[in-house]
Formats: structure tokens, sequence, C-alpha cells
């Protein structure tokens, strides 16, 4: 515990004190205007909430609702039956909420379960406006955090007493949220910057930014490759102070001699990863960025931070260098180059690439400090709101110049097939036309197919194998097969499911090679005294000297003579046996046949003792003394 408040403290004073030397933290804004009643018709600033989803580029109205109940939002409006949910045709609610109580994320989640199309937050104080943040990871709640929707605004307390004033008059506050100049919007070209880091075990925030990763990836490459956009990745790290630089905390947590720093992933030093780690990582990702845009595709750096995450996670312990540099070589990309460009991290020296990072934390012109991750920036200016495809995509959209939007910001639909350049980084079989690569709507994934009925299985990125009784029609089941002086062998069985196998006279791993077995050399066949042996491919040859027959089922050589008179009276045998047993079988059926004769004509003159007795039918004799007539 006193390692973890140690960390925070240090990470608060350097940053502190750079940050209020060099830069600040600025309050991203966008305009709120009030079109009746008179007496408040104006122009007003309002913060953007740093969750949910500004309309970026966009306008809404509605109509201000401040209720009677629950004023600060921090109950579910259902429970206090206060609905919030506008009817067919009507206008929509703008919930006035109070500063207080509770975080500003469970105001808005109450405000949109409760039917409100958004909410604005009045300040409890005479104080510049904030910006409206999530809560620390340890209060924070994914379920609900990333569900939230509906924009949120910060207004003054001023502008908020003013509201609530005309609305116990009875006076209907209609207002126009607008974010149509919350960016700026220059040219037919955005530069935009995603603030990230390679840590997976910072919690809900870490999952949220790898899953906004993976989603976007394919808008972003398409945007990247026709040249809409210029996009760069950026890591912050912190530096230690000097009096700490041998200190047990710096050498875990830094590189370089201290500066260049980042929190302990699990912030327990005793286990785990250490911040140098996500350091070294960090600066990984960022030079394979300046590795793929040197060579003309900036855009395979969502590749790699994707396939990263993936297949390199903390939690698989597999967050290592040799993880990393298997990603980075099925990308096509040399490793030694981003080598290069890491360089030495234990040298006292700096590092150009992360000092360049350290410079472009300060905030310049109209953008602030970057002080929060993740962030991201269009056009110099920090985006606020949830990261979110759909919502980043439209906040991109809105920095284009009027009418140079591209096609992909006027429609619902985008599509890049990523499986065409370097197979997506997949495994693949270009002998048999297979391949693991699969193109979807959100990027291209790596998993093994099913073709023709035969499934494969394997991590989709470096290994994939047939499976199932009929894997040997694809491919061979990737097993070896080959052919000689007219001859095919193969390694691939038809009754087993999966792995391969050299056949007889064969040995090898049966999926490279298969060796042929010389039975002569080695002794395993045709050693008899008698017997001359001759290998071939895959088999072997053996005959006798002399007058003599190779018996293969006992290795032996027997004369050829002996045989004949053997098979000669065995097969004399074989015909008198035959010959009796037809005999025999005739006597039986002529036997059947004369009794079967015999019994039918004594039947037709007396009864038989197995047969019924024959009916009468000729009349019953009167019986006596019966005078009745009937």
């Amino acid at each position: 515990m006193r390692e973890k408040v140690w960390l925070i403290l240090i990470i608060i004073v350097v940053w502190g004190s750079s940050s209020s030397c060099f830069g600040r933290f600025v309050v991203e804004k966008n305009n709120l205007k009030v079109t009746s009643p008179n007496s408040l018709r104006d122009v007003y600033e309002c913060a953007i909430g740093n969750f949910g989803v500004p309309q970026y580029g966009g306008t809404m109205v509605g109509s201000v609702f401040y209720p009677k109940l629950n004023q600060n939002a921090c109950k579910n409006f259902q429970d206090v039956g206060i609905p919030l949910k506008t009817r067919p045709g009507g206008i929509p609610i703008f919930l006035l909420a109070d500063r207080g109580d509770c975080y500003f994320t469970l105001k808005a989640w109450n405000a949109q379960n409760g039917g409100a199309a958004a909410i604005l937050v009045a300040d409890d104080r005479v104080e510049p406006l904030i910006t409206m943040d999530t809560p620390e990871e340890e209060d924070a709640r994914a379920d609900y955090l990333q569900n939230i929707t509906i924009p949120s605004a910060l207004i003054s307390k001023e502008l908020g007493e003013r509201i609530k004033k005309e609305l116990s008059k009875g006076e209907m506050v209609n207002i126009n949220l607008d974010w149509r100049e919350a960016l700026p919007h220059p040219d037919d070209r955005v530069e935009y910057e995603f603030w990230t880091n390679s840590n997976d075990e910072c919690g809900p925030k870490c999952e949220s930014q790898l899953e906004f990763v993976r989603s976007f990836k394919g808008a972003a490459q398409i945007l990247e490759q026709r040249g809409y956009t210029q996009f760069t990745p950026h890591y912050i790290t912190w530096y230690c102070p000097e009096a700490f630089i041998l200190s047990k905390q710096c050498k875990s947590q830094c590189i370089n001699h201290g500066r260049y720093c980042a929190p302990d992933p699990e912030q327990d030093f005793s286990r785990g990863y250490d911040g140098k780690d996500v350091v070294v990582q960090n600066l990984r990702q960022a030079c394979f960025f300046k590795v793929a845009n040197q060579s003309g595709r900036p855009w395979q750096w969502w590749d790699y931070v994707t396939d990263f995450s993936i297949r390199c996670p903390m939690k698989q312990k597999r967050y290592t260098k040799d993880c990393a540099d298997q990603v980075i070589l099925s990308l096509g990309v040399d490793v030694r180059k981003i080598d290069e460009c890491i360089g030495d991290i234990e040298a006292d020296v700096d590092n150009p690439v992360l000092k360049s990072e350290q410079e472009e934390q300060i905030g310049k012109g109209s953008r602030g400090d970057v002080t929060i991750l993740p962030t991201l920036i269009v056009n110099n200016r920090q985006y606020r709101g949830k990261l979110d495809k759909g919502a980043v995509l439209k906040a991109i959209c809105s920095g284009f110049e009027e009418t140079t939007e591209p096609a992909i910001c006027l429609s619902k639909d985008m599509e890049t097939n990523e499986c065409l350049a370097n197979n997506g980084g997949c495994w693949q079989d270009k002998a048999a036309n297979i391949t693991a690569c699969r193109d979807t709507f959100r990027g291209r994934v790596c998993e093994c197919p099913v073709v023709q009925g035969v499934k494969f299985v394997g991590n989709g990125y470096t290994h994939c194998e047939a499976s199932g009784l009929l894997r040997c029609n694809i491919n061979n089941g990737g097993c070896w097969k080959g052919t000689k002086g007219g001859r095919t062998y193969s390694a691939c069985i038809d009754d087993r499911t999966k792995g391969c196998k050299c056949p007889p006279g064969f040995r090898g791993d049966g999926v490279n090679s298969c060796e042929d077995i010389d039975e002569c050399k080695e002794k395993v066949a045709c050693q008899c005294p008698e017997c001359n042996c001759k290998n071939t491919w895959g088999s072997y040859e053996c005959s006798c000297s002399g007058n003599l027959l190779y018996m293969h089922e006992h290795d032996i050589c027997i004369s050829k003579v002996g045989s004949t008179e053997y098979s000669w009276g065995f097969m004399w045998v074989v015909i008198l046996g035959v010959a009796v047993a037809g005999y025999a079988v005739y006597k039986y059926r002529i036997r059947r046949y004369m009794d079967s004769e015999i019994r039918a004509i004594m039947a037709q003159y007396m009864p038989l003792d197995n047969q019924g007795e024959v009916p009468n039918h000729m009349p019953p004799a009167p019986a006596h003394g019966n005078n009745n007539n009937v």
C-alpha cells in the first residue's frame, strides 16, 4: 500500500509541476442557445461531458424539465414516479439536474433510463466550467458507463438558476444544443490523434479502449488509405524525480535511468508485470507506427495493436517481446527496424521517440494538456464523450470542410477487404488456396476455416490443421504425399481425425517429409539364408536362390517341387470333399420329395396322425323323443 501511495504522489508531483509550467487542461465546450422565453434568449457556453455521445456536427432541440423530486437525479425516475419519455409528436425533454450527491455518470444514466433526450447539470458553485468525467477506476461500474448514449452538458450556476426561475413561473424553456462548431473544420483532410496505452490490466477503461480499437480499425484504415485523414498514435509517460532514480520503485517502473515511466499495471510491485514493461511495449507500438509510416502504410498500426491485444495479453503471461515480434513478422514488417528504433532501454540517454511523446503531452494552441487515457484529439481539439465507433466517426466527419466530406461520412455502410494485403497477417495454405483471414465490417479476423465440410483447427495466425474423417480430401490433410515410379504414398490416414503418420516403409514427421526405409540394409526383412533382398521405394523385393519359392508370410524359401505336389494333393482333397457333400445334399433332397408324395396319396384314403378329422357333410339323424318343430 505504501508503494502504491508513493507512486501516486510521484505522478502528481511530476505531472503537476510540468503542466503548471508548460500547459493547461482545456475544457471542451459547445453552444447552448435558448430560443424561449424572451427573457433568456441568448447563446451560452456549456461544457461537454466526457461520457455519452455528443452529436458532433449536428444540433438537438428540446424542452427543459426540472423535476420537483429527485432534483439531483441520483435516483431512478421510475422509482419516484416521474416519467421523462416524450409522447409521440412531442418535443424531446432535456432534464435539468443539480450537481452533487452522486457521480455525473449516474445522473446521466438515470436521465437516459427515464426517457430524457439529454441532461443539463447545473453547477452548484460559481466557477469556470469544468469537464464532467467518469468515476475513478475503483468506483467505476462498467455495466452502465459504456451504455450511456445521451449527450450531457454542464451549465453555470447562474444560468441554471435563471432557467429554474422561469420554469417556476410556468414558462416553457426551449433550448438548442449546437455541436457544429465544437470541432474545427478547416479543410478536406482531418488530422486526429489517439493517446492510448498497451496495458490491458487497468480495468473498465482498458477494456473499452481495446474494444474501440478493434471496432474502429476498419473505418480508420479506409479513411487513412484513401487520404481523407492523417492519424497519429501517442503514449503518455512520466519521468522519475532525480532523487528517486536509484530506488526500487523507479527501477521497476522506468527505463533510460528514470526518464520514461509508467505505473505498475496491477498496482502491486510484488507480482505480475512492472511499469517498465508497459513503457517498453508502448515504445514498441510507437516504433511500429514510425516504421510502418516510413513505408507508406501507417494504417498497419491498427492491425498490430489489435493482434497484440489478442495474442499477447498480460493475463496469459504473453506480454513479451517474443510474442510481439511474432505479430510484427506476421504483418510483414522488419523486426530489426523496430529494435533499432527502440534502442538501448538501459542507457543513460534520451530516447528520441519517447522524448517527443513527452513534449507532445503539453498542450499547444487551442489544445490542452493530455492527462486522461484514452484521449482522442480531432483537428487539435480534444474529443469528449463515449469512445464509440459511431460517435468518433461522427466527430471525425464533422472535422471536414463543408461539401468535402468523403462518401463514408454520408453512408451508413462501409467495408474494406483487409485480407487482400499480406493475407491480413493470418495463416494461409497457398498450395490449396485456403486462408484463415475472414473480412468483416469491424475488420479482419484470423479464424481457421471450414472447407468442404472439413474443419481446420488452430490459432488462425500461425497454424491451422485439417480435422475430421474427410480431411485427406483437402490438400491431403496437410500431410506429406509423394509419387515415384508410378507409386503414390500418403501420410494422411482417412480413419484418423487429425495428425499425420508416415506409411509403412517410410519414417519421418509425416508433415514435411517421409523418407524411404531400406529394409535390406536395416535387416528387417528377407533375412533367411537363401533370401536375396532388393530395396524399392516404400517397400522391398525378396527372391530365393536356386529352385526355391519365397513365402512372404514366413520369410522363408521352400522347394517349388514339394510345393507343387502339396498343392495338387490339397486340390484333390478339396474336390473329393465337394463331391461327397454334393451327393449327400442330393440324397437328402430326393428322400424329402418322395416322402411328401407318398403322404399326399395316403391322405386321400385315410386320415393321418398329424391331420385333423375331415368334416362330415351328411345331415345328422333325427333325435328320438323330441316332437317339437324347431
